[in-house]
């Protein structure tokens, strides 16, 4: 079907929070992590900047391109502001204050698409598809799990955005949804 995500395929990603008010994934102002490329935040629109909501999806189990996404699949979400910008990373310590609501990671973009074993790797899961084939589609909504130490917590908005020009701060968070739908994310295409 024409609505099946492929790998390969341009994304933007559409937080849930607060009926669906979270923002879009974006990259925005550069990273201090050590080995970070740029902050990760939500902005109001998936155009904040060319290419700052703009994710590929790309199989990090070595599916070739074109191929369709399965839910449960591992992959990689590759930015392409500037061309390139990074792979989505789980980089250090979620802050004290969101460390109080079970968040684990903070996140930021990478250079590598693995800075360290499981950083940049993620498991996609849809919450339902029409038809139920495994396959994820666009509109679908979304968990997106990192796999970092087996267990890197799912990414979340969580808190406003510390970096100018962000709306909402991401982590990862041992909760799937901890409140207010934070960890659903809806696919839509780029």
């Amino acid at each position: 079907m024409a609505n099946e995500l492929k790998y390969g395929d341009q994304i933007h990603l559409q937080n849930g929070y607060n009926g669906w008010q979270g923002g879009y994934l974006d990259t925005i102002g550069h990273s201090s992590a050590s080995g970070g490329k740029y902050n990760v935040a939500t902005a109001d629109t998936p155009t904040r900047g060319k290419g700052t909501g703009t994710w590929e999806i790309l199989s990090a189990s070595d599916k070739a391109s074109g191929q369709p996404v399965l839910s449960g699949d591992l992959i990689h979400l590759r930015n392409l502001y500037g061309g390139d910008g990074g792979y989505l990373d789980t980089n250090g310590h979620a802050s004290d204050v969101q460390k109080t609501a079970g968040a684990k990671y903070d996140v930021s973009t990478s250079q590598a698409k693995d800075r360290a074993t499981g950083t940049g790797r993620w498991r996609i899961f849809a919450q339902t598809s029409a038809p139920a084939d495994q396959n994820v589609r666009i509109g679908d909504v979304v968990h997106v799990w990192n796999t970092y130490g087996d267990n890197g917590g799912f990414l979340e908005t969580n808190n406003q955005s510390p970096v100018q020009g962000g709306k909402l701060d991401l982590c990862t968070n041992a909760y799937f949804n901890r409140s207010s739908n934070v960890a659903d994310w809806k696919i839509h295409k780029a």
